[in-house]
């Protein structure tokens, strides 16, 4: 049986100026947990409290972060892609939605997705941004349990600042996909795939300029306040190396 769940996060700035979360609502496989944080954000843990998404679950989690507020998402563990019950395939959907408003932070860091051999998944992640606000997003995706191959898995990741489009990047895997997604011009074999998306104000006076991280990674700079890093890797752990060197170097630029 499928399972449809939708869960909420909205974060505030309180009267002491400290991050509140008047609305964390959990639904389904999507348990939401405030967590110890380490910083001045509020932190929000997402813990799987069932196996999900499954063949033919329909899955949502949207996250606000109002005017000032300063949040952090993380979670507990990797999200593993499963083929549903059935002797019929069905396709799981997963979608994303944030809103960060004038002055706010999100920092949007899920643990790898893992498109487990049979699956089908269409995952969409829509962002919308105030002009000051800042955003991290970090997606990483594994082909492929270990030693077995890749399930179907489709990515759209779309971004709007003050209404206008700063980001609109679909990607596709596995079988079905179109032709080459495995060749040289796109993984080259390899399993991990990840990008690191930072949209900062200040990047409108001073942006890193586009240039190559190492010989599977990129870092692009967007028309906009805002740089793109994009990276493959042979495997989970190499891939985070990759996108967490990048993550400080932009935090120190």
């Amino acid at each position: 049986m499928s399972v449809q769940a939708a869960a909420r996060i909205t974060a505030v700035l309180d009267g002491r100026g400290a991050t509140a979360l008047p609305v964390l609502e959990s639904d389904g496989p999507l348990a939401l947990r405030r967590t110890r944080a380490t910083t001045p954000y509020a932190r929000v843990t997402v813990v799987g409290a069932m196996s999900a998404p499954l063949g033919g679950d329909r899955l949502s989690i949207a996250a606000r972060v109002e005017e000032g507020a300063r949040l952090t998402v993380d979670s507990a563990a990797a999200t593993v892609a499963l083929p549903g019950p059935g002797r019929i395939p069905q396709p799981a959907s997963y979608d994303v939605a944030l809103t960060v408003g004038e002055r706010g932070v999100l920092n949007w860091l899920p643990e790898q997705l893992i498109s487990a051999s049979g699956s089908e998944l269409h995952m969409t992640t829509r962002v919308e941004l105030a002009a000051t606000a800042r955003l991290v997003l970090r997606e990483e995706q594994v082909l492929g349990r270990y030693g077995e191959s890749t399930g179907t898995l489709g990515a759209r990741l779309t971004v709007h600042r003050v209404g206008r489009p700063l980001l609109d990047q679909e990607v596709a895997y596995g079988p079905g996909a179109p032709g080459g997604w495995d060749g040289g011009a796109v993984l080259g074999g390899h399993r991990a795939v990840g990008q690191l998306l930072v949209v900062d104000p200040g990047f409108e006076d001073k942006c890193p300029d586009t240039r190559l991280l190492g010989p599977t990674a990129v870092l692009t700079r967007l028309a906009g306040p805002g740089v793109l890093v994009t990276a493959v890797a042979s495997d989970a752990r190499l891939l985070r190396t990759v996108l967490d060197d990048a993550l400080g170097e932009l935090l120190d630029a």
